[in-house]
């Protein structure tokens, strides 16, 4: 792994944990279909901004199995995407790719059951370990979109992992991990790890 060690600052950046069960995004052409309705019925905020977890779930299923009450979070995307862990993927029976949000190219097939209708869509990733971070911020630390950094794990289960860095205008400061990470490195919702950089020489 090679990270930026070019940041001014003393470079310990402590950040919140962020676990990502199973869920869904989906366009609002297949929520229709599916639902048979043409809005989301808001649940709770989630922390990036303007991003909620919705009260709607549907069922995924996979040539070896299915999974009930998967969250649809909104709002709408222009694509659609379910993202699941490597236990998920062994129950439903599917080798999903590594990939950032909206990338999916090589997703697994799945069937994504609503109330009302049912599609198949080559949809299924697993999400790669992520940091939302503001424009704002990430320029202050002199990190960039997509950039990997080494992640340090404290308590029970240490451990390095990599991460990237995903900027956006209005980003909170959050490293995103599925429930496999989560449950390896006994980590839960609102820890905190580490982000460690050298100054710059």
């Amino acid at each position: 792994m090679r990270y930026n060690f070019s940041v001014k600052k003393v470079g310990i950046m402590k950040i919140g944990v962020g676990v990502s069960n199973r869920h869904c995004h989906l366009t609002k052409e297949v929520y229709e279909k599916l639902f048979g309705k043409s809005e989301l019925t808001f649940k709770r905020a989630l922390n990036q901004p303007g991003q909620f977890a919705a009260e709607e779930t549907v069922i995924i299923k996979g040539p070896k199995g299915s999974i009930e009450k998967v969250r649809v979070l909104g709002p709408f995307r222009s694509y659609n995407q379910v993202e699941v862990s490597k236990t998920d993927a062994y129950k439903l029976g599917i080798n999903p790719p590594v990939r950032k949000s909206g990338h999916l190219d090589g997703a697994s097939e799945l069937e994504i059951i609503g109330p009302k209708d049912k599609i198949t869509l080559p949809c299924g990733i697993i999400a790669n370990r992520h940091i939302h971070i503001s424009d704002a911020l990430a320029k202050e630390w002199g990190v960039a979109d997509d950039e990997p950094v080494g992640v340090i794990i404290d308590g029970e289960k240490k451990g390095l992992i990599e991460a990237f860095f995903k900027t956006s205008s209005d980003g909170y400061l959050e490293i995103h991990l599925d429930t496999d990470d989560a449950n390896g490195f006994l980590l839960k919702q609102n820890d905190t790890v580490e982000i460690k950089f050298k100054k710059k020489d």
